[in-house]
């Protein structure tokens, strides 16, 4: 009846709102029911408490699964909330929405990204664990469980981090297959034959097959298993009935994405033996689920265990509980300010590639939050600092990952790295394949992380590698997102600070753009230095009014400041502005905008190697762009930048044109 209990809320939220999925919800409440009530740590009046399992839905769309199990076992989310399921501003949205309803770990649906989180949950936790833990004090010690369907099987990103999972031997990562057959389509036999246990077995996996998803002994005994292998990430696989208990529809396409209708549900409480009414359950099921208890009991051990870690290494408990509060070290914002500083002065003509090490190498001893990697570029994104030890499948000690050549697991892992807590990760490619992770940076931005997305070779400048990889539209596209801090530094100072600004940013996920060529160090008051932070700034003025506004990022700024000389040679009054994050400049007051782009100057031109659109907010309908809205060529930069006009010479004539 515990079970029941999921199906009938399930079926009935999905009729009230006459849209959702009530077939994953009803055919998976018998592994779900053993799991939450059998093995499941965790605290419905805490759903932040630190050593609590982690519970993902990956087939998100089958979201009254979670909201039953949240409301039943005792989680602030009341009847209310389920009979407003998918309506505006409820908790209970059509997928689940990290940060509506507490309990929910992180944002799904995209099919692929759940289990991916989950992977990077699970990395945190091994990781953590190991940092931290001491003989007798496991402090971080928990589970990460997911449920997943065929579709998130057969997304692409499910390979990436299943088979980085079983490399990396995420011993406490247990996944549950919902093998029930059946997708949008119809029975996935025409379109997904794969043998999923020896996919998962040969990455490394420990794989329980055949189980019964409808026995709760035979699920019982799957988790046990999965618990005893330490070594290896395990998947469960069982075997399911599509909208089990619909007695006309299950097993079938039509409970999957659709309400029941009247008299399926009404058949469907016949067979279940349930008389109750909509939204009601009866008082002895409520206090059967009701896990306010347990969980207030498995947290107040856990405190035992955390009061006796202070006692005996109080300065790791300080680190701990400061990392997972989110909090930057006391010296953090006089020490990289000072960092910024020295850089400015120092005056280097580097790459902004090797300008973002630098800065690494300067903040990363600040940073022991610091989680970072590569996807199989980490000689090119030059993102493995002084400091960095690789984390392996031998050693989870370390700060640094090699996630070989998977830029979407990736992206997503570093989200389940974020959600988790007590980690700042970081991961880079190159800016060209921002597009195979686009989704997991937009769920970023969605969830609201403080989240690192590096991306090098950001334009036609990486030269001979031609067309795949010379990035024109990807600064713009990302600056699409909403939510998505997107850095273009032109030099070794915004380097610099964008990574400061990338660090402090508690709720937006930050994409830092950095060019393979040298970029020209420009000179700058301390008061400019402190305007960076603000996205857009004067880097060059004139005496009074500017007769015309030249605007700039990354590598082409230097081709504004080169235009600006000539001009005022000519006698033309010019202004620089360097605009190295255009989103967090939009964000600043009326007067800073005015102040740094008047109304009163019309003439404007903006050269950025890429495409031009965007740019047209900034300069008006009737302003110059220097820009390419076509794809590259294979040929040394220099001469790309010459081919395409991106030149200090068009920015002049551009320029006077509008004068």
């Amino acid at each position: 009846m515990l079970a029941n209990a999921i199906r009938v809320l399930s079926m009935d939220a999905v009729q009230q709102a006459n849209s959702g999925h009530p077939g994953a919800p009803m055919g998976m409440a018998d592994i779900a029911e053993v799991l939450w009530n059998d093995f499941l740590s965790h605290n419905p009046a805490n759903p932040h408490w630190v050593n609590r399992d982690r519970f993902v839905l990956s087939n998100g769309h089958g979201s009254m699964l979670l909201y039953s199990l949240l409301h039943l076992s005792g989680y602030d989310l009341d009847i209310e909330e389920i009979r407003n399921f998918r309506q505006l501003h409820s908790k209970t949205p059509g997928h689940p929405e990290y940060g509506y309803a507490p309990g929910v770990e992180t944002t799904t649906g995209p099919l692929g990204q759940g289990i991916t989180n989950a992977v990077g949950m699970a990395i945190a936790e091994k990781v953590l664990a190991a940092q931290f833990n001491k003989p007798a004090h496991s402090v971080i010690d928990h589970y990460t469980y997911t449920f997943m369907g065929d579709g998130c099987l057969m997304e692409g990103i499910s390979h990436e981090a299943c088979s980085y999972a079983g490399t990396l031997g995420l011993g406490k990562l247990i996944a549950f297959w919902d093998d029930n057959g059946i997708s949008i389509d119809g029975n996935v036999e025409g379109w997904f034959t794969d043998d999923t246990p020896a996919r998962f077995e040969s990455y490394g996996w420990h794989v329980v097959r055949g189980v019964d998803g409808h026995d709760a002994d035979d699920i019982k005994q799957a988790i046990q298993q999965a618990q005893k292998e330490t070594n290896k990430p395990t998947l469960i696989c069982c075997k399911t009935v599509i909208g089990s208990g619909a007695p006309n529809k299950e097993g079938t396409h039509h409970v999957h994405g659709a309400p029941l209708g009247a008299e399926e549900i009404a058949a469907t409480r016949k067979a279940l033996g349930w008389s109750a009414p909509a939204f009601e359950i009866p008082n002895d099921i409520k206090i059967a689920w009701d896990g306010s208890n347990k969980g207030e009991q498995a947290e107040a051990k856990w405190d035992e265990l955390l009061e006796a870690y202070v006692g005996e290494y109080p300065e790791l408990a300080d680190e701990l509980l400061r990392r997972l509060s989110g909090e930057l070290s006391d010296d953090w914002a006089e020490k990289s300010s000072a960092f910024i500083q020295a850089t400015q002065q120092a005056g280097e003509t580097i790459a902004s590639r090797k300008a973002s090490l630098n800065t690494l190498n300067g903040f990363g001893p600040l940073l022991p939050e610091f989680l970072g990697g590569s996807a199989d570029l980490t000689g090119s994104n030059l993102t493995e600092w002084a400091g960095c030890t690789d984390v392996d499948g031998s050693n989870a000690n370390g700060n640094y990952l090699h996630y070989g050549v998977r830029e979407f697991g990736m992206s997503a892992i570093q989200n389940g790295m974020a959600l988790h807590g007590g980690f700042i990760p970081y991961g880079a490619t190159f800016l060209t394949f921002s597009d195979y992770a686009r989704n997991a940076v937009r769920m970023a931005a969605l969830m609201k992380l403080r989240n690192i997305f590096v991306y090098t070779h950001d334009s036609i400048g990486l030269g001979e590698d031609g067309p795949t990889h010379q990035s024109v539209e990807h600064v713009s596209s990302l600056r699409l997102i909403p939510n998505l801090d997107v850095w273009r530094p032109c030099d070794a100072v915004e380097s610099a600070v964008a990574w400061k600004c990338a660090v402090e940013s508690e709720n937006t996920p930050s994409a830092l753009v950095f060019t393979r060529q040298n970029v020209q160090h420009q000179d700058r008051s301390a008061e400019q230095v402190a305007m960076i932070s603000k996205g857009g700034y004067i880097l060059r003025d004139c005496d009074g009014e500017p007769q015309v506004i030249l605007m700039g990022t990354g590598s082409e700024v230097e081709l504004a400041t080169a235009a600006a000389e000539t001009l005022t040679a000519d006698g033309i009054k010019v202004r620089v502005v360097s605009m190295p994050c255009t989103d967090i400049f939009d964000k600043q007051d009326s007067a800073y905008k005015e102040s740094v782009l008047p109304s009163s100057v019309t003439a404007r031109a903006a050269i950025e190697a890429g495409t031009t659109g965007l740019w047209y907010k900034y300069v008006g309908l009737n302003g110059a762009v220097i820009g390419m809205d076509c794809f590259g060529e294979s040929a040394p930069a220099k001469e790309l930048f010459e081919y395409f006009g991106i030149t200090s010479a068009k920015l002049v004539a551009a320029a006077k044109g509008l004068i």
